[in-house]
């Protein structure tokens, strides 16, 4: 194991971690205190691990060795009916978590460029990984199938029969998303936002495969 990988498994739950807790503060910022009561507005990592999200996938991905690395947490309690209204605050809160994750991705690429001269080198491939990460996490989850971020964000301009039928897939989510995975269409998805990344950031020269 690369000395930089037990920080880019840090840096990828810090990540996730940072996502959930930006769902929560929006929606308290739009008047739902679900996630604050909850005790989810927080960095302790323990309220957040989802055992299959969290550990099993990511770590999985990672021994299998797959060139596409992803987590998630456990998502946030929310209530839309704290909100003036409902589907706009919804779509406001999902908007956050991918906006949280382009941000952290944009950080860490400033950082790389303002520091990698003296950072060591496998700091610095972690980093590279880490902004990579938070892209594919933003890429992801914007992709609109229930109860991905992107779904709600579709919701907000969907009306009557449409939104109720579409919001019906919710229940089919996670096996619509595994098996996309397992077909390759979400990794063809991926791979050209990460090329694009890759040449926007201008992270080639910081990365070596592991």
């Amino acid at each position: 194991m690369s000395l930089h990988t037990p920080l880019l498994l840090v840096l990828v739950f810090f990540s996730v971690v940072c996502h959930e807790i930006a769902h929560g503060l929006i929606a308290f910022k739009l008047g739902d205190p679900t996630a604050y009561r909850a005790g989810r507005l927080t960095f302790n990592p323990l309220p957040h691990i989802d055992i299959l999200g969290t550990v099993i996938l990511p770590l999985f991905l990672l021994v299998s060795g797959s060139h596409i690395l992803f987590a998630w947490a456990k998502p946030v309690p929310v209530n839309p009916a704290y909100f003036r209204d409902p589907r706009e605050g919804m779509m406001y809160v999902a908007m956050a978590g991918p906006g949280t994750n382009l941000a952290i991705a944009v950080a860490l690429t400033i950082l790389l460029h303002l520091g990698a001269s003296v950072l060591p080198q496998w700091l610095v491939r972690a980093m590279a990984w880490g902004a990579l990460i938070n892209v594919v996490l933003m890429v992801f989850n914007l992709i609109p199938i229930p109860p991905l971020d992107g779904s709600r964000i579709v919701a907000r301009f969907l009306e009557g029969r449409a939104l109720h039928s579409y919001m019906r897939l919710e229940r089919y989510g996670l096996f619509i998303v595994f098996g996309l995975l397992y077909l390759g269409v979400i990794s063809r998805l991926l791979y050209p936002a990460l090329n694009m990344a890759v040449k926007v950031l201008d992270l080639g020269k910081f990365l070596v495969r592991f």
